[in-house]
């Protein structure tokens, strides 16, 4: 499984629309948009052992955002997903949507061939 699918997986079992790297449809009054942002490894005796994929989950919502946010990030903490920045980004005025971004870590082992 892919760091995205599982983020997917996480925000839609909350309820809220999820799309990668921008939101195709008509935009609801809450959504997410996820945008993959680096990939490294962990390296022991020479050889890459963590894959390391992070990826920035940008939330909108036309109202108050802090409980949806404290869900997404609970949720993502259970999942094992390591939390690295919370910023809010702007209001913007000609959509009336806040803009919070959520950049979060995953660490996969890598498989021995």
């Amino acid at each position: 499984m892919s760091i995205l699918s599982e983020i997917n997986e996480v925000i839609t079992t909350i309820g809220i629309p999820v799309e990668t790297g921008y939101f195709s449809e008509k935009a609801p009054d809450e959504y997410c948009v996820v945008t993959p942002v680096n990939e490294s490894f962990e390296y022991r005796d020479n050889k890459p052992q963590i894959d390391i994929h992070e990826v920035r989950i940008s939330l909108f919502s036309k109202q108050n955002y802090l409980n949806l946010q404290k869900q997404i990030v609970n949720r993502l903490i259970e999942q094992d997903f390591t939390i690295t920045e919370i910023r809010f980004i702007e209001f913007e005025q000609e959509t009336n949507y806040y803009h919070v971004a959520i950049d979060v870590a995953k660490h996969y082992e890598m498989e021995e061939e």
